[in-house]
């Protein structure tokens, strides 16, 4: 065990105890079974963040942003004397995530609803991973400082977000929707849900957290989507979810998703996405 690392199931008591009061909110929630099937994007870089890790094979790790654990399982198999604790805002995310590992990797994975600006550890982790989550915490000051208070001292942090230029296109275009009269009066009060940092802006977090050896990139990660079906449910349940809550019917919702999935039947070529990924590394000083 660990030094400065609890008994495993006194740990999760304190985490449970300190959680279980977060009422629930539409805001927090995902189609899990949608976001399991169409994430192969996000699966795809995720992986690549993986290949980066020099693991022993021990360690304890904790995934920020765990979703429904497609990339959990591959972090748990490098891991075979190791533990991961997953954990996500979503109940859904984690009920599918359940699903997908506790068969195979029963007590050496342990999955708990938690929100990163609320993270109740103290350096409890030699490492953290996360990928395509960071991008939804609105206080990465806030978020760094509380990933470092989590690694025990020297542990380490890799991750990858959305960041720089992510996804402008589409947003420029669901923001000039959202401003017509027909969408607007739902509107008023939103604000995008996501925060894209460059490159330079997420290394003066970490290191204002306490993170040395920081190292941080932008790169480009262009994904054309096969059809507009296809286009039209990744978008709206990956992307443009929180844009949509803001529409009370669904001919109103299936409308705005009608009209941003036209517009990108005519790009060259259609259905593209222009993401554009943030990768971060830091060890906590």
């Amino acid at each position: 065990m660990m030094a400065g690392f609890c008994p495993w199931g006194t740990l999760l008591l304190r985490f449970y105890a300190m959680t279980s009061n977060q009422p629930p909110s539409c805001s927090r929630e995902w189609n899990s079974a949608v976001y399991h099937r169409l994430s192969g994007p996000q699966v795809s870089w995720g992986k690549k963040v993986l290949s980066r890790l020099r693991l022993r094979g021990d360690e304890v790790v904790l995934d920020a942003g765990c979703g429904t654990g497609r990339l959990t399982a591959d972090l748990l198999d490098a891991l075979p004397h190791g533990r991961v604790v997953g954990v996500d805002l979503s109940q859904n995310m984690l009920d599918s995530a359940r699903e997908h590992l506790a068969a195979h990797f029963g007590a050496r994975v342990s999955l708990v609803v938690c929100d990163l600006l609320h993270l109740p550890f103290e350096h409890v982790f030699d490492a953290i991973v996360s990928t395509a989550a960071f991008h939804w915490v609105l206080d990465h000051d806030q978020l760094f400082v509380n990933l470092r208070s989590a690694l025990v001292p020297g542990g380490w942090l890799e991750a990858q977000c959305g960041g720089g230029p992510n996804l402008v296109c589409l947003r420029n275009r669901a923001n000039a929707l959202a401003a017509t009269p027909k969408f607007a009066p739902f509107f008023a009060a939103f604000h995008e849900p996501w925060l894209y940092q460059d490159a330079e802006g997420a290394a003066e977090s970490l290191r204002r957290a306490g993170f040395v050896e920081v190292e941080t990139s932008t790169e480009a990660a262009p994904t054309v989507l096969d059809n507009a079906g296809h286009y039209c449910e990744f978008v709206r349940n990956i992307i443009l979810r929180r844009h949509l809550e803001n529409l009370p019917a669904e001919d109103a919702r299936a409308e705005f998703m009608a009209t941003l999935t036209e517009q990108a039947a005519a790009d060259d070529p259609p259905f593209f996405l222009d993401y554009w990924r943030l990768n971060l590394r830091g060890r906590a000083g």
